[in-house]
């Protein structure tokens, strides 16, 4: 008698500690199956048949996610290539120039690399003609503005403060790239 209460408490934790989706282990239902009077043989039966219906549900959720994977994959492939072509269509003119940035040094330690940032900006700004369209936009009011945009990338940015605020660069090699809608990026070349 005093088996059986332990055993039914014992159930009953594991009930409250698991959520209600999840089954009985087999264990505890072959010590409840004994106490109720059944044969040790129907529990073996029981057990196997849950023991294949649970295996079959493992291999089908495989299954299934393996081919979520695959079309995962393809689709990304897929995806790749158009942005590498659209990229290449897109790009207007590229010039590589060296930009001299010995002239933030005259500043104080504390404004070095602050000072590079502007002086790049400043040489992007006249070398690419970018802000001269607008002022030729601005006397003629019948055409839609377009803004043209100056990016510098977040590589160069950190190239730049790669050494701290004191130390930038004496100068630095960038490549230059106009799309076809007169944004201006900035980035680091590739040899430097």
């Amino acid at each position: 008698m005093r088996v059986a209460q332990v055993n039914k408490q014992k159930q009953e934790k594991i009930q409250e500690n698991k959520p209600e989706s999840e089954e009985v282990p087999a264990e505890a239902e072959e010590e409840t199956e004994l106490e109720e009077g059944e044969t040790e043989g129907t529990e073996e039966l029981n057990t196997e048949l849950e023991e294949e219906a649970a295996e079959e549900k493992e291999t089908t959720e495989e299954t299934a996610l393996a081919e979520e994977v695959r079309e995962g994959v393809e689709e990304k492939e897929e995806g790749k290539k158009p942005k590498k072509e659209e990229l290449e269509e897109e790009i207007v003119e590229e010039r590589f120039y060296t930009i001299p940035l010995r002239r933030a040094w005259i500043m104080p330690p504390k404004q070095r690399a602050p000072r590079a940032m502007r002086i790049i900006r400043s040489f992007v700004q006249k070398n690419m003609k970018v802000g001269v369209a607008k002022e030729a936009k601005e006397e003629t009011d019948d055409e839609e503005e377009k803004e043209e945009r100056l990016i510098i990338s977040a590589e160069l940015n950190e190239k730049v403060w790669l050494r701290g605020i004191e130390k930038p660069p004496r100068r630095i090699k960038v490549r230059v790239v106009k799309d076809s809608e007169g944004n201006v990026t900035v980035y680091p070349a590739k040899g430097d």
